[in-house]
């Protein structure tokens, strides 16, 4: 039996940033992951600023051996909305963007590449102990902690800080913090790898297509290097089993038959296989912390509502449990209502964000109200100022749920 203050079980985003940042705290934690690394994850691999943030206040160094990596990764500078209507909107993220000057905004970056490096950044600190290829089966609740465990009992762990960072299927979120499966607050997501699609933007905008056919989910397309894009389709998890909606058939019915995609993928080709996932969303608040424990990432449901983005809510929260972790180790104590300050300030930095995003997502599934905003965005330039300082600044996001703020802005000659 293995003995320490701390175990992170799982090593996605939320768990090896959780890591990282206990290294730099000077505080050893063992870390656990069912894989061995590299391995795929089934994403739409957007990363947004919000998580290279996080990693840059951990250690400068992380973000720039990232983004030395270019081969891996292409610079995303907006998105591009699809309406119902078929019109098209380019929102950079900033206004004058340029891209050969600017900070990097973020970056689509395949899973498989980006978690990979997060795990040789660890690998790189000497106080993290990594094992790969191991599964925790069992938790069990002792007086000082948690006992964890495979299948068999031949690994186990004793701690006294237990971080559950394994993802959507985490069977601690469901059997011992007792998440419940909410469909209206969950979304379901095929993903496939497609080569030589036509039409990206040059530099790099992400696509969100808000199609009547799949109304009210949407279709992503994310240009990759090389000339490849990642194609998905979403949809929360309630109006799938509604329509009785079959993703899979739905992505390739768009790809094979809509006239706005057929043509841009008469010559694409998949690469593999079309791949089915859950996300669980950051919509509903929920008790992320107990006694000797925390929820990261996927594992406390943290996924933004409207985007569908967990990477950079994952990298925030690790970055939160492990200076909790530390107050915790430094005052002795391991109760729920001491670990409760990691909630607070969770719901701090990234619950009001995420009740923004459901506001909107639920904005987003009326057609008439999409294809208005974007006849009113074409016709008044500085809408597109603000949509653009929506993305990085949360007070435009909150005023954007006030009809006031639109009228203000329609009329402003700014």
């Amino acid at each position: 039996m293995i003995k320490t203050d701390i175990c992170i079980v799982g090593a996605g985003p939320g768990g090896a940033t959780t890591a990282l940042k206990l290294s730099h705290l000077g505080i050893p934690c063992m870390l656990v992951d069912k894989a061995v690394f590299p391995r795929d994850k089934v994403c739409g691999d957007a990363i947004s600023g919000k998580g290279l943030m996080v990693l840059r206040r951990i250690d400068p160094g992380i973000v720039e051996r990232f983004e030395a990596a270019t081969e891996e990764q292409v610079p995303v500078w907006g998105i591009r909305f699809g309406t119902p209507t078929a019109k098209q909107l380019d929102i950079p993220f900033r206004p004058d963007y340029d891209p050969a000057n600017d900070a990097k905004q973020g970056f689509v970056c395949k899973r498989l590449d980006f978690d990979n490096r997060l795990v040789e950044e660890v690998k790189r600190r000497s106080n993290v102990q990594l094992f790969e290829g191991i599964s925790i089966e069992n938790y069990e609740r002792k007086a000082n902690g948690y006992l964890v465990s495979n299948a068999d009992g031949s690994f186990q762990v004793e701690c006294r800080i237990l971080i559950v960072a394994n993802g959507a299927y985490s069977a601690f979120t469901r059997h011992h913090a007792k998440f419940d499966k909410d469909d209206g607050h969950y979304a379901g997501g095929v993903r496939a790898y497609y080569r030589n699609v036509k039409g990206l933007h040059p530099d790099g905008f992400i696509e969100l297509h808000f199609l009547k056919e799949i109304n009210p989910g949407y279709l992503w397309i994310f240009g990759l290097p090389n000339g490849y894009a990642n194609i998905g389709l979403g949809m929360r998890s309630d109006h799938i089993s509604q329509r009785r909606y079959n993703l899979t058939k739905g992505l390739q019915d768009i790809i094979a038959n809509h006239p706005d995609f057929q043509g841009r993928f008469e010559d694409a080709e998949l690469l593999g296989k079309i791949t089915g996932y859950g996300m669980p969303l950051g919509s509903k608040k929920r008790q992320l912390s107990g006694e000797h424990y925390m929820l990261v990432g996927d594992a406390g449901h943290l996924i933004d509502p409207l985007s569908g983005e967990g990477i950079g809510n994952a990298v925030y929260s690790g970055f939160i449990a492990a200076e909790q972790a530390q107050k915790c180790l430094e005052a002795n104590d391991f109760s729920a209502s001491f670990m409760n300050a990691y909630d607070v300030r969770v719901e701090r930095v990234l619950g009001k964000d995420m009740e923004v995003s459901y506001q909107i997502q639920q904005m987003l599934a009326r057609p008439w109200l999409v294809n208005l905003a974007a006849w009113l965005v074409l016709r008044n330039p500085n809408l597109m100022y603000v949509i653009s300082q929506m993305y990085s600044d949360m007070e435009y996001r909150k005023k954007a749920l006030n009809p006031l703020f639109w009228i203000k802005m329609m009329v402003s000659k700014k």
